[in-house]
């Protein structure tokens, strides 16, 4: 079962790795983890999300999460990035951790996303339940990787938090047109020369807590591109993995003591007939492995941060969200 795009998806039909089916029939249920093979699921109906779960989601105390990276290591890690910035190595590294709770035995993600979708509702929200193939996930992201519409992409990266509109600071801006760029590149290596165009630079979005810099960034795909082509040249997201792409990812393989799981990936939907889909960024997102419930939180490290700001930045991002799991809320 999953909730996707405002659609509930069930009757699960097959599951498969091979992103090449989502160019051929039916709807699918897609979860990328950042550093683990793809799950791809298709269902035989879908339907508009009605109500929620009868089950009341009872989440861990607030005081037993721990960090993957405490503060001094997490910093220590941002004084790394701008080293490697300095000499020239990089120019843009998203550091992250990981913040892990016991789990309940009878924790339902279904009950978690309805949780978040009244604590912290997210354009880009979904929830994905497949218990046989060990996929427990509930994303509240505001984010956008990939939106396909025939033969049309867009991509709409976020860099830059602040607590208010008004809060945003020169680096903040100097990261998202970095990641941009990145993002034109990619896509460039699969759309039509000359489509690729950028109609939203640095957009203000608000969103609960916090605000964000949103850009926009769209092509034509070419002919012989499917999923697979567009995916291999795109994922992982530029804006949780930095600039160069593979310099920041071996940087943050190097710094992050764990994987990162389904968190950095991508979670959505593809409607193989209509030749559509959606694929949101999973960030702000929860998934349960190993009898332990897990949120990542992170941001991108240019020259320009401070350790400090950049771990009350991720502190920022996550505060909400654990409000919201930490509570036992009935839900009907």
């Amino acid at each position: 079962m999953a909730a996707v795009g405002g659609r509930l998806a069930t009757g699960l039909l097959d599951v498969t790795d091979d992103l090449a089916a989502l160019d051929g029939q039916g709807f699918w249920v897609v979860v990328l983890p950042y550093d683990a093979p793809p799950l791809c699921a298709r269902f035989a109906h879908t339907r508009p999300m009605v109500g929620r779960p009868a089950r009341a989601w009872v989440g861990p105390r607030p005081d037993a999460w721990r960090s993957s990276l405490d503060r001094p290591a997490f910093e220590a890690g941002v004084r790394t990035i701008r080293a490697a910035i300095a000499a020239g190595d990089v120019y843009q590294v998203n550091l992250t951790r990981r913040l892990s709770a016991p789990l309940l035995a009878d924790a339902d993600v279904l009950a978690l996303g309805a949780a978040l979708a009244g604590g912290n509702p997210a354009p880009h929200a979904a929830v994905v339940r497949l218990p046989a193939h060990g996929v427990h996930v509930a994303s509240a992201s505001p984010e956008r990787f990939l939106q396909r519409s025939g033969r049309w992409v867009t991509s709409q990266p976020i860099k830059g938090t602040a607590l208010t509109p008004d809060g945003f600071l020169a680096k903040d801006r100097a990261e998202n047109v970095m990641i941009v760029d990145l993002v034109r590149n990619d896509l460039g290596r699969v759309c039509e020369w000359g489509s690729v165009e950028v109609p939203a630079l640095c957009a203000v979005e608000e969103h609960p807590g916090l605000a964000h810099l949103v850009s926009t960034v769209r092509g034509r795909l070419r002919a012989d591109v499917g999923w697979a082509e567009l995916l291999a040249a795109t994922f992982p997201p530029g804006s949780v993995t930095g600039a160069p792409k593979l310099a920041a990812i071996d940087m943050i393989r190097r710094l992050e003591p764990i994987e990162r799981g389904p968190y950095c990936g991508a979670v959505g939907w593809v409607d193989a007939d209509a030749g559509t889909g959606d694929l949101n960024v999973a960030i702000r997102t929860f998934w349960f492995e190993d009898g332990a419930i897990h949120l990542g939180t992170g941001g991108g490290i240019t020259w320009g941060s401070d350790p400090a700001g950049e771990w009350a930045e991720t502190e920022l991002k996550s505060r909400r969200l654990l409000s919201v799991a930490s509570a036992s809320l009935e839900v009907v």
